[in-house]
């Protein structure tokens, strides 16, 4: 069972790649067709041509990790497309899809999120030049 924080920084790669790749193939995937740093501290996620393995890659402090799963049965199910080659998700999204959920048809609710300081400011100002009489 892979357990992630759920502030975790996943970027998975949404076409196939080839199910022989270790460490040194995937970051070179990553730093090629990504144009990303494999020691940024992101997960980086893969899925094989068959889609039954899943890797994650990611840089340890003073190395790096790889983690595979493959199914004995059956495939992921991984519903996004990208024009980029690659999507960021949430921890609990990669977490769905490991366990075998079909995310296809899962619809996204909005979520509140905290406005900067700044922004504050300037609806708190909005709001003082629209009352009358102060």
């Amino acid at each position: 069972m892979l357990t992630l924080p759920p502030g975790a920084r996943l970027l998975l790669a949404t076409s196939r790649v080839d199910g022989r790749k270790g460490i040194n193939g995937l970051s070179t995937l990553v730093r090629s067709q990504f144009l990303m740093d494999p020691l940024s501290g992101m997960l980086f996620v893969f899925f094989t041509k068959r889609a039954d393995i899943v890797r994650v890659l990611y840089w340890d402090r003073d190395g790096y990790v790889l983690t595979t799963k493959r199914l004995e049965k059956g495939y992921f199910r991984v519903p996004w497309r990208s024009e980029t080659g690659h999507v960021t998700l949430e921890a609990a999204e990669l977490l769905l899809v490991l366990e075998g959920l079909d995310l296809s048809r899962a619809i996204r609710r909005p979520r509140w999120r905290p406005t900067s300081k700044r922004s504050r400011d300037d609806e708190e100002k909005g709001e003082k030049e629209l009352e009358p009489g102060i």
